[in-house]
């Protein structure tokens, strides 16, 4: 049989949505599967190859379960607010919304192209009015159960974008953007409480399915730490700074304190700050840094010793010095720190640098070369000398504290308060009006969605206010509380907002009653399997499972976590090993590829190139060969002959069924076809076929090579 691909693929995708056979049942007698891809944001580049390996994972596991009797739910949809429209429609002078549609239109064209077996009645796109309206409702319950709160403080700020980023959209100290660098602006800051869950998130991990790295990742970005809180109260005045500290048994060591340049005591006691002058100066230039190079390890230790203001060592009660340097963030614990320098390098360096007091009070090292940082006997600590048990020494320690009313046991969490607004249009509205006799007022529920107004000119402020911010009927409004006049909180909700839910309104996506019926979530929730980039696991596996949990508290959902298992892709190069960019010319279009080649020769491709989860370099003639393996499949008709499978064949037979069905559970998609290629190999040695082989093999290919195996 001539293997004429296009006229194949053409014709069967037409009858797939025909006949709507990807639709998934609401409910069902069936058991059930809900497989689900981190939906695209939908740039004017259209796909690229690396979208294509990121949906044909879970797309075959997905026709596998169809065939096996699943009620399945593929959906797919788009994340589509966000700064890329924003910027190109303030460059090209279209509207964000013209662009997002015509995106989405390629998108959807490209997705079609390739045979994905996606649901299409429950596409959802962030950007409509059915979908913020439920993002907004989320924002308010969390606002009414304390979980929001706006705060003055120093952000990273994107001069080049004109926007507030939070830490994760701001790492290396550069924007996630644009890749400028970041600098650091006081602003109004609206924060969900996300370190109220850290515990919660830390428990939900050991309840799910996901691979150790993605589990290690989530729980070194939280960094719980167990330690003490501890007073040191500053000489001559009613005042103290309160310290976080994991080893509280070194506070015999203790010789200087650090604060933060931004610190209040700075400002509330300046008279007492002799040289005020130097302080301020040291203080500007630090505004000038990101917090990156801020924090850095490795650079020179800068600072300025604050005159005239000393802290007590509460433990020992000695006066000690304290400094302001750059590397103490207000945004961090408390502010303050305290510094052992014997057994930090970081402090070490400081006080070599400044000409500060060194005092040893663990054995073990050499104090004259640098800090010893292992364990060992304590030594010139008063009531721990002799302590040789880090454990133990750490207990009495905070025993000591809590018995003087000076400290306390405690724990704190690396992770911060999460950034939640943006200076910018294309964005959520986030649902608040600012009243000068009642505060920060929720809208209505009943007035939801507070829509996105039209405007002509998407240019944020000259200083970073929202665009929103010139719309004088937006703005201007009644408070829903008093009903005296009031103003409309400009600022929009950051990209990760709708992606925080949107696997929910996949199963409902048309309830305006509801974010999701409650006896559908029963039904499908949680999402069986979700595969996405390892790029996403810090940020938005961590704030989508931060709502998640916060809707099952509320009610709101039927399962405390979202999502039961978690794998992820490795990334596809270009053919000279290189990320694929556009700048370097190494970019493959998939269409090109189904265009010459076959959609079924793409999808075969993509998953036989290597290892699922490992970045790979594409291969051109790996692809040939792929479309030559599909040419001899095709030819298999002619090969056809009446009789029973030899016995010599039962082997194989039943082998082949054995290793692809195990190789696709386990991701291990390469292997699944090389065992079909030596299938067909043996099947071709044997110089014929038979009914039953045929329907074997073609079944198991099937979920890579659709079209033709239809």
């Amino acid at each position: 049989m001539k293997h004429n691909f296009k006229e194949i693929e053409n014709k069967w995708q037409k009858r797939w949505e025909a006949g709507n056979i990807f639709h998934a049942e609401d409910i069902s007698e069936k058991p059930k599967f809900y497989g689900l891809v981190e939906f695209p944001y939908p740039s004017g580049a259209g796909m690229h190859v690396g979208h294509i390996k990121a949906y044909s994972g879970l797309e075959v596991v997905s026709r596998k379960r169809r065939m096996e009797g699943y009620n399945v739910l593929f959906p797919i949809g788009f994340d589509a607010y966000g700064l890329p429209t924003e910027n190109y429609a303030i460059k090209t002078n279209t509207h964000p919304r013209l662009i997002t549609d015509q995106n989405i239109a390629r998108f959807s064209e490209q997705l079609k192209k390739v045979g994905f077996s996606f649901d299409w009645d429950r596409v959802v796109d962030t950007t409509e009015e059915k979908f913020y309206k439920w993002t907004q409702w989320i924002f308010l319950k969390m606002f009414e159960n304390g979980l929001v709160y706006r705060d003055k403080a120093f952000v990273n700020y994107c001069p080049s974008c004109k926007v507030v980023l939070s830490n994760e959209d701001s790492q290396g100290g550069k924007c996630d953007i644009c890749h400028s660098d970041v600098v650091q602006k006081s602003k109004d800051v609206w924060y969900l409480r996300i370190t109220e869950y850290a515990d919660k998130l830390l428990q939900g991990l050991e309840e799910v399915e996901y691979p150790e790295n993605i589990k290690q990742q989530q729980a070194n970005w939280i960094g719980k730490s167990t330690g003490a809180f501890a007073d040191f109260a500053i000489d001559g005045i009613d005042e103290k700074l309160t310290i976080y500290t994991t080893r509280p048994d070194t506070m015999f060591g203790v010789t200087f304190m650090v604060i933060a340049p931004e610190h209040p005591l700075i400002d509330k006691y300046q008279d007492k700050i002799q040289n005020m002058d130097a302080v301020e100066a040291y203080r500007a230039e630090c505004n000038k840094k990101t917090e990156f190079e801020r924090t850095q390890l490795v650079k020179d230790k800068t600072g300025v010793k604050l005159e005239g203001i000393e802290a007590v060592n509460p433990l020992s009660g000695k006066k000690i010095p304290v400094f302001i340097a750059d590397y103490v963030m207000m945004g961090y614990g408390t502010g303050a720190i305290m510094a052992v320098p014997a057994h930090d390098q970081r402090d070490y360096d400081f006080a070599k640098a400044f000409g500060v007091d060194i005092i040893e009070v663990i054995k073990g090292g050499n104090i004259e070369e640098c800090a010893y940082t292992g364990d060992g006997e304590m030594v010139n600590s008063d009531f721990l000398n002799g302590f040789d048990n880090k454990a133990d020494s750490i207990k009495r320690a905070i025993e000591e504290l809590e018995k003087k009313g000076i400290g306390q046991g405690g724990v704190q969490f690396k992770m911060k308060d999460w950034a939640f607004n943006r200076q910018r249009y294309w964005g959520e509205p986030i649902p608040i009006v600012h009243c000068e006799y009642c505060g920060d007022v929720a809208v209505p529920y009943e007035e939801l969605p507070l829509r996105l107004p039209e405007v002509e000119d998407f240019e944020p402020g000259q200083g970073g206010e929202s665009p929103l911010a010139r719309i004088d009927s937006y703005v201007q409004c009644t408070c829903p509380k008093c009903g005296r006049p009031a103003k409309r909180e400009t600022d929009t909700m950051p990209q990760w907002a709708g992606s925080s839910w949107y696997y929910l309104r996949y199963i409902d996506p048309s309830n305006d009653e509801s974010l999701c019926d409650m006896d559908k979530q029963n039904y499908w929730m949680p999402v069986d399997w979700y595969n996405g980039g390892m790029e996403h696991v810090t940020r938005h596996l961590i704030y989508s499972r931060f709502w998640h949990h916060f809707l099952y508290d509320i009610g709101a959902v039927s399962t405390p976590e979202p999502y039961a298992k978690r794998s992820a892709q490795g990334l596809i190069l270009g053919p000279d090993g290189d990320k694929m960019s556009k700048s370097k010319g190494n970019v493959i279009d998939p269409l090109d590829i189904v265009e010459e080649y076959g959609a079924d020769t793409l999808r075969t491709y993509i998953l036989f190139m290597g290892d699922y989860g490992v970045a790979t370099p594409w291969n051109d003639s790996s692809m040939k060969g792929c479309k030559r393996f599909l040419e001899r499949v095709a030819a298999l008709t002619d090969m056809l002959k009446d009789g029973d499978t030899p016995a010599s064949f039962e082997t194989t037979l039943h082998k082949t069924i054995k290793k692809v069905s195990h190789d696709i559970e386990n991701m291990k998609f390469n292997t699944a076809i090389a065992g079909l290629m030596s299938m067909l190999n043996e099947i071709y040695s044997l110089g014929y076929v038979t009914k039953e082989m045929l329907t074997v093999f073609i079944k198991l290919l099937c979920p890579f090579a659709p079209h033709l195996c239809e």
